[in-house]
Order: C-alpha cells, then sequence, then structure tokens
C-alpha cells in the first residue's frame, strides 16, 4: 500500500475536489440548478427533490460546482461523514457548501468508489474527528482538513477489487429499495382505485390502535429496542434505547407489523426490524377480524395528510391526534373489492417486507466486511464468498 494524501492525489491530476457553491437569495430562481442539501445525500444514496434553485443564469459563475455523474460527495458540516456517489441518468444540480465533491480523472490511480468506501472508514473517522472543527452550530471540517487526509491506497486492481465486493452488496440494497418503493407505490394506487367505487367506514372499525407506554423510563440498557419516533423514522442510532423489560403482546413490534406515531411527525410505518418494544406516543395498529393489514395500511395512510393538518393546528402543545379522530371515516374498497384485490397487496405487501428484511443483512454483512476490507485483515477472496452467501 502507499500512502498519500488528498491534496498530493490532487496535484497529481488524480482527482479534483472542492466544496459548493454559495448561493445567494437573489440568484435563486428557474429555469435553473437544484441545490443539493446536506440533507439530501444519505445512507449512500442522493435524493434530488429540494425545492430551492439557482437561475440557469449563473451557471458560468457556478463552474465545476455542478454535479456530475460519478462524483463521489461527502458533507462536511452537521452530519460530517455521510457518502454517496451521484447518480448518472438524473438531473444535474449545484452543490450547497456543506457539501465537498471528489471528481476522480484517474481511476487507475484512485478508483471512485473505493474512495467512497474510504470515508466510511475507521481511517477516514479517526481522522475527520481530529480535524473536525466544533462550534455552537455544528461540527464541520474544512478544505485545507480534508486535503490533509492521509490514505493507506492499495494497488489499482485491489481497489477495484474491494469496491466491487462491497458495490455488490450495495447495488442489492438499491434494487430492492426500488422494488420497495414500487410495491407501495403500486399498493397505493390499487387501494386509490378500488375506493373510488367504494364505500365510508371509521378508521376504528378496521383495527385496534393500542398506545404504547413508557418503556424508556428505568431502561436496562441491553435487550429489545424500544421504539420511539426517531427510531420509525430514522432506524436504530446511538442514542436508541434498550430495555429487558417483558411487555404485552400489544406492545411487541414483530417484522410485517403496523406502527403509527399519533404525535409528533405523524408517521405510518411497516415495522421490519428484529421484535422490538412499542413506546408511547406510537399505536400498534392491529387489524380487526378478517381485516387484512394491506386494507388497514392503506387506510391509515389515506387519513395522514388529514391527521397532520389537525396535529399542526396545535401551536401551544406539541402536534398530535386525539383518540375521537381515529372515529373519523376513510373510503376503503367494496367488500368484493378487497376480495379480489387480496392476492396481489397482500404479494406486495409481503414483497416488500422481505426486501426490507434482506436489506438488514445486507448493511450488516458490508458493515462487517468495510474495515476488514480496508485494514487488509480480509482478502478479497475471502470477502466475496461471504457476499455469495448473501446475496
Amino acid at each position: 500500500m502507499a500512502e498519500v494524501t488528498i491534496a498530493a492525489l490532487s496535484q497529481a491530476g488524480a482527482l479534483t475536489f472542492g466544496d459548493g457553491y454559495r448561493t445567494r437569495r437573489s440568484e435563486h430562481g428557474r429555469p435553473g440548478y437544484r441545490i443539493l442539501r446536506v440533507a439530501d445525500v444519505a445512507n449512500g444514496r442522493v435524493d434530488i427533490d429540494g425545492p430551492d434553485f439557482v437561475s440557469g443564469e449563473y451557471e458560468r459563475a457556478i463552474g465545476p460546482k455542478l454535479s456530475q455523474a460519478g462524483d463521489v460527495l461527502l458533507t462536511t458540516k452537521g452530519t460530517v461523514g455521510r457518502v454517496a456517489i451521484f447518480p448518472a441518468g438524473v438531473e444535474q444540480v449545484v452543490y450547497s457548501p456543506q457539501l465537498c465533491y471528489f471528481r476522480v480523472a484517474d481511476p487507475k490511480t484512485i478508483h471512485p468508489r473505493f474512495l467512497a468506501y474510504w470515508f466510511r472508514s475507521e481511517a477516514f473517522v479517526r481522522q475527520a474527528s481530529h480535524r473536525a472543527n466544533n462550534t455552537d452550530m455544528a461540527a464541520y471540517i474544512n478544505l485545507g482538513d480534508i486535503a490533509s487526509l492521509s490514505l493507506d491506497l492499495p494497488g489499482s486492481s485491489e481497489q477495484k477489487a474491494i469496491a466491487e465486493v462491497l458495490g455488490a452488496l450495495d447495488d442489492k440494497f438499491a434494487a430492492n429499495a426500488k422494488a420497495i418503493r414500487v410495491a407501495d407505490e403500486l399498493s397505493r394506487a390499487h387501494f386509490q382505485s378500488a375506493s373510488a367505487d367504494g364505500h365510508e367506514v371509521p378508521l376504528s372499525v378496521l383495527a385496534r390502535f393500542v398506545n404504547g407506554k413508557a418503556y424508556t423510563k428505568d431502561a436496562s440498557g441491553t435487550g429489545r429496542v424500544v421504539i420511539r419516533i426517531a427510531e420509525l423514522n430514522s432506524g436504530i442510532g446511538g442514542s436508541t434505547v434498550r430495555n429487558d423489560i417483558e411487555v404485552p403482546d400489544d406492545n411487541t413490534a414483530r417484522p410485517g407489523d403496523l406502527l403509527f406515531a399519533w404525535s409528533g411527525s405523524l408517521t405510518a410505518a411497516r415495522w421490519y426490524r428484529p421484535e422490538a418494544i412499542v413506546n408511547q406516543h406510537i399505536f400498534k395498529v392491529i387489524p380487526a377480524a378478517a381485516r387484512p393489514m394491506w386494507l388497514v395500511n392503506q387506510a391509515v395512510h389515506a387519513k395522514l395528510d388529514e391527521f397532520k393538518a389537525i396535529a399542526a393546528d396545535k401551536a401551544t402543545t406539541m402536534g398530535h391526534i386525539q383518540r375521537r379522530h381515529l372515529d373519523e371515516a376513510v373510503r376503503i374498497p367494496s367488500d368484493e373489492g378487497v376480495k379480489r384485490l387480496h392476492g396481489l397487496m397482500t404479494g406486495l405487501w409481503e414483497a416488500a417486507l422481505a426486501a426490507e428484511v434482506e436489506n438488514l443483512k445486507l448493511i450488516e454483512t458490508r458493515d462487517e466486511l468495510l474495515p476488514l476490507l480496508m485494514s487488509g485483515k480480509v482478502r478479497v477472496k475471502e470477502a466475496e464468498k461471504t457476499v455469495e452467501g448473501v446475496l
């Protein structure tokens, strides 16, 4: 391996890097380029749906800070260290100042995907933590700090092999994520179409809405995850609470259960993680007899916008709905329509759930292999066998 800095790679012409464009409010406008911000980069994915644009007349001023397919992106302020590769075949955007882009010119010296994985490695985290500037607002790492980062680069073929092994897991994850999105969109479309000729029933007739309890109090720190709104929205993190306590079945979430946060962000989501404990402010939604889960899920989602509007009106307290709001009517398909759709909708629900569960294993495998491959503790051939067992 050869030790080299980002600055040296840049000076050698192997890559260019920089931060994003500092946009003035007067430069906003359409037609133009959408602004990509820190919040749009997460879990190796780029979300291109932000509301702000820079007018196209400033293209020359923006210069290289316009996106190119294959750019490696690193968040440098707030949450330092989120990484993604800008995808091909999507609209061109302008990077915000809190993003740093790395544009590889010589992939034989530094493979773009290897660089992206290096930014997730312990070597980067260690160096970044020593360089990060912490302010009252947020942590950040500047271009000078980034230039001084030091990489141990294996040869070109080894970089490519490591990138391909880890990339196979991420590619499968991305394919699953698309399949999940498509399955849920199809389910919603079929439900809405069939409901047009259906009838209205109170939401509370379709299911029991069982509120969780204050299971974070005196938590043991071990055992099952306690699902709060944060876990429902963002998954398991450093602040996640665990508890060994035994709880009723109605307060236990298992893969395939529907959970509904009735306070705060008002989120309804299919739980696909291992068995966990439902905390207060979240309903476990248990279908009534003969009511399929897919029907209950779609009915809850059909009411979400109304519920969010109700919660937004509570100016003096945290937004929430009350039990009585669950008695409001929701339009669902006729009994005949439910029977007709049942096979298709159940299949879509189960396919999405299976892909979500598989993605947990893919992430776990990638996160186990990444530090081992980067440090040389595991060779690519060994890692390939592990990956073959997962894919």
